[in-house]
């Protein structure tokens, strides 16, 4: 394991004396990644930490298993409920789209901007909402927003850009899927949530490895011992997807490539 929980924990503590902040907030789904963050967060902190259940048509099982964390380890919760938000937002949405010339969005594209089953513009709408709360929430605190993406999810862009990427601090940033398992067991995080399958929850029935198109064990293997670990086909998809997410771990561009 790249770091230990006590030195992680550390760590927050730093960034947060460093800050001037009083606490962290972390947005609590309900899953492996999130509820290993809260408990080294409060490892930092004690009891200036905040976990934010925010359900948006979602699993019910998922806050449920949200407050088993939060009950686990005697952490403050609060629910903010964004499903009338996200629906008037993604009606007002598409509206505007509708509205668009047919120029401007011509045959297909048309068709897939109004298409009910094109699931993804509308689902990265959920994660920035959150994002948008959770700064809220952590902006009145004074408190700091600890995000929960992994070392696999950051290298391969698997997460929405000023979403759930945008974050203060990424406190399991260094570790793949195997180390979060490994410190979730000494960290005494549920059984339940350990054995559960990995979702960002962007729709129901939604997994990490479908979406990804590789499960984490072969992203693990690509990561820590060379694309010659994995099929020639997958390494080559992996280093492609690599390339085209580089914008998502980088301050944005300007013409000059600097400060003048």
């Amino acid at each position: 394991m790249a770091k230990s929980a006590n030195d992680i924990a550390e760590w927050l503590r730093q960034r947060l004396n460093a800050a001037g902040a009083r606490g962290l907030a972390v947005g609590l789904s309900g899953g492996i990644d999130s509820a290993v963050v809260i408990r080294l967060c409060q490892m930092a902190a004690s009891d200036q930490v905040l976990g934010v259940i925010m359900p948006c048509h979602s699993d019910p099982q998922d806050e449920a298993d949200a407050r088993l964390v939060a009950e686990q380890f005697g952490v403050a919760v609060v629910r903010i409920d964004l499903e009338p938000s996200y629906d008037q937002l993604v009606s007002t949405l598409k509206s505007a789209m509708r509205a668009l010339p047919t120029d401007i969005v011509p045959g297909a594209a048309a068709q897939g901007l109004l298409d009910p089953r094109a699931r993804v513009p509308l689902a990265n709408v959920k994660p920035r909402l959150r994002m948008a709360t959770l700064y809220y929430v952590a902006n009145s605190l004074n408190y700091l927003v600890a995000g929960t993406g992994n070392r696999a999810e950051v290298t391969i862009g698997y997460f929405t850009k000023y979403g759930d990427g945008g974050v203060d601090l990424l406190p399991i940033g260094d570790l793949l899927k195997s180390d979060v398992r490994d410190l979730a067991r000494e960290l005494g995080v549920p059984q339940p949530i350990i054995d559960k399958a990995p979702s960002a929850g962007l729709w129901l029935g939604q997994t990490d490895e479908e979406e990804m198109g590789v499960t984490y064990a072969e992203l693990e293997r690509y990561l820590t011992a060379g694309p010659e670990a994995v099929a020639p086909a997958l390494a080559l998809r992996l280093e492609r997807l690599i390339r085209a997410t580089d914008h998502k771990r980088t301050l944005p561009p300007s013409p000059g490539g600097g400060s003048s």
